[in-house]
């Protein structure tokens, strides 16, 4: 009977049979992972052996892009299973996952190593660099960003410096995983179980009947909240009980620092000494500087220059907003749109807040400033609804449309699936939308891609399947997701990454959608963070969830009218994060210092109000730690110079102009990493960015610190 049943094949061996080849995530199974690993570790060094071996002189062609008809999806399959393995890793993991990944991440990185320190294959990559026919712009780029690839990853090193670069990459890349799963795990440990409905006051009733489901969820009676963002938010925001609000922010912000097996303490110490170490091996003085060769920002002293300007410019604002709490804190002060039972201890006269109060006031103070509220405006963001009404923006900018499929295979019920359609009616990509948080997700937002646009051999292009991943808020048995204006904006950030991805039209993989410099990939999804607060965009699907009623003009008044409400505090916020990622990454000798203490000083200049000894960002930092943000975290404030710029041509033109939104997809969004992004972003707007359009947009007067042309080199 067994010899009967035919052997299952893996399905990483073989086509897909999936509608536009999409990944069979329902017919993936844990076993299939390591299989299609080693097997694709071993095609590609078969490639690269017939790739070296062969006679005749190394060209652009046999040596570059070299991929020969008869070995199709020998360089495909690594990539491939990697791709879902280390997606899947992020969005819908569990134990026996992460124990594979533990396994097979020393393992991938000593292939990798094995590939760019092999001193044959360089030998024929450098002869191409020095001698090769007429290219391309773009030809030219994959050429260079060959090179160097292969330079900064220890080509050049003799061979006692190539052992050492192995042993340092391998413990990196052990360490960043490590990293990664303890903060998953530690974040979904903590959970606040609440069965006195008396401890509910002040919360909204989304959040209540949110927390009952978890809770139902869990089979527990009663409340619960979690640390996830939907839950945690709230919470801090509406909880009139202090000791609440404290031990929840306490839970977050000591997450991995605790004297268990999930502390992150010394694995950041680590992971900044290994990258000190390569960075040094290979003739950087300082991590950073190995960073910014390859950066718009060019060097550290144009990163501190533009952190260092922001400061100036917002601290004084940021100190005035900061200064509005307090007589709210206070025990006479106070809006009278609701009784508030408690002040903070120890207010006496002027009010001492506490980190845990912060959002609490902050809510205070936007109702008694505009009478606005983020509960007001959840009823009008309906998820179906802003879904529809994101759709709609790209279709009115672009002219594309999405269609769902559900023949699409997904890796969880939550997802969808949609098929994309350009302005000509013709296929463009496969977006899939990944909205709320559960157990084996990590927290946050992102966007990934399941494949890469490119030009084949046969001429075809190959387009993309993007995703975005999200925790925003949950339905509950009676309600629809509804939203909060930040997770609009949230949505709106990781669609523009996905609008990078979706228009990509290159000839190579490796430079086409997002694969730009990363302090210019930030600046599609900023981009559309814009549209939030515009009327004429709210106007397209903000309506009530039960009565469908427009969300009213007095509301959109008072959403621009607090549009900088906190600004400054904000983007004080965003360079802190700046200052502590470059405090680690400039470091020339030994980091020994202990992390707390040091973050606390390397971020000072930019922190308002007093910081707690037994709190740490650091150990739950993964954008820094784990992320690829290493010593470029400033990226997000550089390309929120260049948003509030593009936007300004928009602004000018018409926010759904179709000529200009044509010319930002010909110029930026189509052409990847083909071109050097100040090239690409001045042929879209006709000169260099300057920071004005910011600061008019955040309410913030220029002063001298920030001169005209200050983002070029």
């Amino acid at each position: 009977m067994n010899e009967q049943i035919e052997k299952r094949r893996n399905p990483f061996f073989e086509p897909y049979n999936t509608p536009h080849d999409t990944a069979p995530f329902d017919r993936i199974r844990l076993e299939d992972y390591e299989e299609a690993f080693m097997e694709g570790i071993r095609r590609d060094n078969e490639q690269i052996e017939k790739t070296i071996n062969n006679p005749a002189k190394p060209t652009f062609d046999n040596t570059i892009i070299n991929k020969d008809d008869d070995t199709e999806g020998y360089y495909d399959l690594l990539d491939r299973v990697s791709t879902v393995f280390f997606n899947l890793l992020s969005a819908e993991t569990n134990d026996e996952m992460d124990a594979l990944a533990q396994k097979m991440q020393p393992i991938l990185t000593q292939h990798a190593n094995d590939v760019r320190l092999n001193e044959k294959l360089f030998e024929r990559i450098k002869y191409v660099h020095r001698h090769h026919r007429k290219l391309t712009p773009e030809e030219k780029m994959l050429l260079d960003n060959c090179y160097d690839g292969f330079v900064r990853s220890g080509a050049l090193l003799d061979k006692e410096g190539k052992e050492k670069l192995r042993q340092l990459t391998e413990e990196a890349g052990i360490l960043s995983l490590q990293f990664s799963q303890n903060l998953l795990k530690e974040n979904k440990a903590y959970t606040l179980h609440i069965t006195d409905e008396k401890q509910l006051d002040g919360l909204p009733q989304t959040a209540i009947d949110a927390a009952a489901e978890e809770a139902r969820q869990q089979e527990k009676e009663g409340w619960v909240f979690t640390l996830d963002f939907p839950s945690y938010s709230p919470f801090m925001t509406y909880s009139t009980l202090r000791e609440l609000r404290k031990e929840m922010y306490m839970a977050k912000n000591t997450e991995c620092i605790h004297d268990n097996e999930n502390n992150n303490l010394e694995i950041c110490k680590r992971l900044i000494n290994l990258r000190r170490e390569i960075a040094q091996l290979l003739g950087f003085k300082t991590y950073a500087d190995y960073v910014l060769k390859n950066r718009m920002a060019g060097n550290v002293k144009n990163v501190y220059k533009l952190l260092n300007d922001l400061i100036d410019a917002y601290k004084p604002t940021a100190e005035k907003e900061r200064e509005e709490l307090s007589p709210l804190s206070s025990p006479r002060g106070g809006t009278k749109v609701r009784k508030y039972k408690e002040a903070p201890s120890g207010a006496v006269g002027g009010a001492s807040i506490e980190p845990w109060d912060i959002s609490f006031y902050s809510h205070k103070l936007q109702l008694k400033k505009y009478n606005l509220d983020a509960e007001m405006l959840r009823p009008y963001f309906q998820l179906e609804k802003v879904i529809d009404g994101v759709f709609g923006l790209a279709n009115k900018l672009y002219g594309i449309t999405f269609k769902e499929n559900k023949d699409i295979p997904v890796y969880h019920p939550d997802v969808k699936a949609y098929e994309v359609f350009d302005k000509d009616g013709s296929y463009l990509a496969v977006f899939y939308a990944d909205f709320h948080p559960r157990k084996g997700k990590q927290g946050g937002a992102w966007m990934t891609q399941y494949q890469g646009q490119y030009i084949d051999k046969k001429g075809e292009n190959v387009r993309p399947h993007v995703s975005v991943v999200m925790n925003l808020t949950k339905p509950t048995p009676d309600k629809p997701a509804l939203l909060t204006l930040g997770e609009v904006e949230t949505f709106l950030h990781e669609f523009g990454h996905s609008l990078h991805g979706m228009f990509a039209n290159t000839r190579f993989e490796s430079l086409s959608g997002t694969n730009v410099w990363w302090d210019f990939v930030e600046l599609p999804s900023q981009f559309m963070e814009n549209f939030a607060i515009e009327k004429d965009f709210l106007r397209t699907f903000a309506f009530h969830y039960q009565t469908g009623e427009p969300l009213p003009d007095e509301l959109i008044r008072r959403i621009v009218k607090s549009r900088n409400f906190m600004a400054a505090t904000a983007c004080l916020r965003q360079v802190s994060f700046g200052l502590l990622d470059m405090a680690y990454y400039t470091k020339k000798d030994e980091f020994t210092d202990d992390i707390i203490p040091f973050e606390k000083k390397a971020w000072k200049k930019a922190i308002l109000g007093k910081q707690l000894p037994d709190t740490c960002m650091t150990v739950q930092f993964s954008h820094i730690m784990a992320g690829g943000y290493a010593a470029g975290y400033y990226s997000y404030k550089w390309a929120e110079v260049l948003d509030a710029d593009a936007f300004s041509v928009f602004k000018k033109h018409g926010i759904f102009d179709q000529k200009t939104a044509q010319r930002f997809r010909d110029c930026i969004l189509s052409k990847g990493g083909t071109e050097n992004p100040m090239t690409l972003y001045k042929n879209f707007r006709g000169g260099e960015p300057t920071i004005e359009a910011l600061l008019k947009r955040n309410g913030i007067k220029p002063t001298q610190a920030l001169p005209k042309g200050g983002m070029s080199k």
